[in-house]
């Protein structure tokens, strides 16, 4: 069963069947051309199959021991925190162990989006489209939970869970982590299911959770960075302290007691309870939410 939460945050948002400026489809008459985008669906997040290959994948792997190699000399600008968290998952699979989760998690959703778009007649369902506060990121796809469009009829007979998100399908399938990011938190009842199915996933040791050492999509992409950055430092470059951070940026925040971590500490917070928060949205957040920082976060540096 899942800790209690004192969150309460029922985001703005409004539906819509589509959005964005992407590849034409077709053109339905003088007035309405029909696009197509790519939909990053909210508060999840998927191992990458960024390393498009086996071959990519086992690059990564070297990659990752040359950063687990300055992490432990004390080279990677990381606190003893993060260093404490991270290093037990840089074994020599980590790039091929997040290409095969990755590439698991896409298989998943695929099937599953399949299984619920089909009506009993065999027809195909629309998509039911639900933006929140942020409308696109920062590569322009567009943000929302996704779920197959049933009729009124239909709903009047369903269960909440019934015609729940695929958004909530990846966290509870285990293929996605919980990825909640400010102000975009699931409405009051939409974020106790969404809990318990991350809960029920990580103790049930479901998708990625089945491996000890799974890394978040989120923590693969920030060692992407880190290596990067890392990679410089051990080269003989002078970066300024802004530039040897910028591998993490956002803030976290415990559900159950509201406590704000900083951008080396999310750990503190069990995967399930976390809640992202830009550097930006911190000031709103603690105002809006009643937000207390950790101490160590309050010392300042």
């Amino acid at each position: 069963m899942p800790d209690p939460i004192t969150i309460l945050w029922d985001p703005a948002g409004f539906n819509l069947p589509s959005l964005g400026a992407r590849a034409l489809v077709d053109i339905s008459d003088g007035d309405t051309p029909n696009i197509r985008m790519p939909v990053r669906m909210l508060s999840i997040d998927t191992p990458e199959v960024t390393a498009k290959s086996e071959t990519g994948a086992a690059k990564v792997d070297v990659k990752f021991q040359e950063l687990r190699q300055w992490i432990e000399d004390g080279i990677a600008p990381v606190t003893d925190r993060f260093r404490n968290h991270i290093l037990p998952k840089l074994d020599d699979r980590a790039g091929t162990r997040q290409f095969e989760q990755g590439k698991a998690a896409s298989e998943f959703h695929k099937a599953r989006v399949a299984e619920r778009l089909k009506r009993p007649s065999g027809v195909r369902r629309n998509l039911f489209v639900r933006m929140a506060d942020t409308q696109f990121d920062s590569y322009g796809r567009l943000l929302a939970y996704v779920a197959p469009s049933y009729s009124s009829k239909e709903l009047k007979t369903m269960s909440r869970r019934d015609r729940a998100t695929f958004n909530l399908d990846m966290v509870e399938s285990g293929h996605a982590a919980p990825f909640v990011l400010f102000p975009s938190i699931p409405g009051e009842l939409d974020l106790p299911m969404f809990l318990a199915a991350a809960v029920g996933a990580m103790d049930n040791a479901l998708g990625q959770y089945a491996d000890p050492l799974h890394l978040p999509g989120y923590e693969y992409r920030m060692l992407e960075k880190l290596h990067r950055i890392t990679k410089k430092i051990a080269g003989g470059q002078t970066l300024s302290h802004r530039d040897r951070i910028a591998w993490r940026s956002r803030y976290a925040f415990d559900m159950r007691d509201r406590t704000l971590y900083g951008p080396e500490a999310y750990m503190s917070v069990p995967q399930p309870y976390r809640i992202w928060v830009w550097p930006e949205d911190v000031r709103t957040a603690i105002g809006a939410l009643n937000l207390t920082p950790a101490a160590a976060l309050a010392a300042g540096p």
